[in-house]
């Protein structure tokens, strides 16, 4: 885990994402992206698979730790599925290293409406993407 702060501000980690996204064309490619992302998380610690790291509302099993260092929140996570994996790798990819002030004043909803993620995945995956964003933000309002 990476302590240090992000080498740029989570709008400009959006401002990339969006446009590796475009690059990438079709939903198809897009979707192929996010997995190839979730490939790239480090292996969740057996210690961090417990009930209460689980994210509710997945259709997957969705694991995400957070760890406050006193300043900035970071966040661990696993999936048992590639596509839940890639997308909590991507959430990871904004929120990770940021201050809880930083994550509660960052708008997901907009931030993947502009990926065009939600409208992507089916109904079940994006509610579960919106319940990972919730588990993201409930950390950081309790670190606050």
């Amino acid at each position: 885990m990476s302590t240090a702060a992000p080498d740029r501000s989570i709008d400009a980690t959006l401002a990339e994402l969006v446009e590796e996204f475009d690059l990438l064309g079709d939903w198809e490619g897009r979707i192929e992206y996010v997995i190839e992302l979730g490939k790239e998380l480090e292996p969740l610690a057996e210690a961090d698979r417990i009930d209460a790291n689980k994210v509710p509302g997945c259709a997957a099993q969705v694991w995400l730790a957070a760890r406050h260092d006193g300043t900035r929140l970071h966040f661990l996570a696993d999936s048992d599925s590639a596509l839940s994996k890639g997308n909590i790798a991507l959430l990871l990819r904004l929120y990770s290293g940021r201050t809880p002030a930083e994550i509660l004043a960052f708008d997901a909803r907009a931030a993947l409406d502009r990926l065009g993620l939600p409208s992507a995945l089916t109904r079940q995956r994006a509610n579960g993407l919106n319940a990972m964003v919730g588990r993201i933000r409930e950390e950081a309002r309790g670190a606050a």
